[in-house]
């Protein structure tokens, strides 16, 4: 087992029968399997300007392992996928996978086909675990563009094992890849990276190292179809923070002005906080803000502005307890926006002179 924080481990146990999406069954008695999935794809080889918008990415490749709830391996799943987007391999695609062209025409199939025997191959009541954020996402983009029906169902819970790994490590930050991670803990290298069934088979393999009374709290949760309607918005609670996923928004300035998204809320005991600090933001994408508990402290909030697949603006809020290190730290960011602030309007001022009489 790896070695970890040794005050995170103990939150965690101490906190980890916290609400979250209430399918789950902690406690190490998990009765569903794990698909652990991986994929390649292909992407204009003339550059972002000439890629199909709705398929930036075209999946080539599909590799699972399907584990038991002890992290036993049952089986295994892996196919090539027939390009029709990208009839032609970019150049970059080709170094790190090492496939070509010529073994995808001759042993690839056609996209729904695949992904029609890898969904039945996953059978029912199991949890996606993938390195990373894009997985998913990708596959129901191709899995659209090809009018393939999505039988997912909403919202969509699944492991980021990558995400997993950093916090186990005792920093979220810091995103590892996977063949470091693997090096890392010493696991055997007996087959080669960055082929879809062999980084599956790794990722299952770090899964599989850390202990899952710390990791099984921490859901993520997939954005490519966020929640339409208000009724639909997603609240997740955390051993160490919260998180809320809002309905779309025509513009940032309205999604800003929501109740519900401007709220902050002790992730400890729900207890609805009067701002500190009222929310501020550096780059019109993420937002932060600041309120007291009186029971729990300093609880840091922090939204990050995305747009959806519709061209909409949804909201991720995280609301987090923080130290007297995060207090400062907002505060620092907080001048930062006013400095910034002061120095664009003496630009304004100073651009507003020129060409007046003196």
């Amino acid at each position: 087992m790896m070695k970890i924080n040794g005050a995170v481990m103990l939150l965690f146990r101490q906190v980890c029968a916290l609400a979250v999406p209430s399918k789950v069954c902690y406690n190490g008695h998990i009765m569903k399997n794990y698909i652990i999935f991986d994929l390649e794809w292909n992407q204009s080889p003339e550059g972002k300007e000439n890629s199909v918008e709705s398929i930036p990415f075209e999946i080539i490749e599909v590799g699972a392992v399907k584990l038991d709830g002890n992290f036993h391996l049952i089986s295994e799943f892996h196919r090539l996928i027939t390009p029709k987007v990208y009839p032609q391999l970019h150049y970059k695609i080709s170094e790190v996978t090492h496939m070509d062209m010529e073994e995808l025409r001759q042993e690839g199939e056609p996209f729904v086909d695949v992904i029609r025997d890898f969904l039945e191959w996953c059978g029912r009541d199991f949890w996606f675990c993938t390195w990373g954020s894009m997985d998913l996402t990708e596959l129901q983009r191709n899995m659209e563009y090809y009018q393939a029906d999505i039988p997912f169902e909403r919202p969509l819970y699944y492991y980021d094992v990558q995400k997993l790994y950093a916090l186990a490590r005792g920093n979220v930050r810091e995103k590892m890849s996977l063949d470091k991670a693997v090096e890392e803990l010493a696991l055997e290298q007996d087959r080669p990276f960055h082929r879809a069934l062999d980084d599956a088979f790794y990722t299952g393999k770090v899964l599989g190292r850390m202990d899952p009374a710390l990791w099984e709290p921490y859901i993520s949760v997939d954005y490519y179809r966020v929640p339409e309607k208000k009724e639909e918005e997603i609240y997740l609670r955390f051993p160490t923070y919260s998180k809320f996923v809002s309905r779309t928004f025509p513009t940032k300035e309205e999604a800003m002005e929501d109740k519900t998204v401007a709220d902050i809320i002790c992730p400890q005991c729900k207890r609805m906080l009067r701002k500190k600090v009222r929310w501020f933001s550096l780059n019109q994408r993420q937002y932060f803000s600041l309120g007291v508990c009186p029971q729990h402290g300093p609880v840091r909030g922090k939204i990050r502005m995305k747009k959806g697949e519709n061209g909409e603006f949804y909201v991720v809020k995280t609301m987090k307890i923080v130290d007297e290190e995060g207090v400062r730290s907002l505060f620092e960011k907080r001048e930062e926006q006013r400095y910034k602030r002061h120095v664009r309007n003496d630009i304004k001022k100073v651009r507003g002179t020129i060409g007046r009489p003196v």
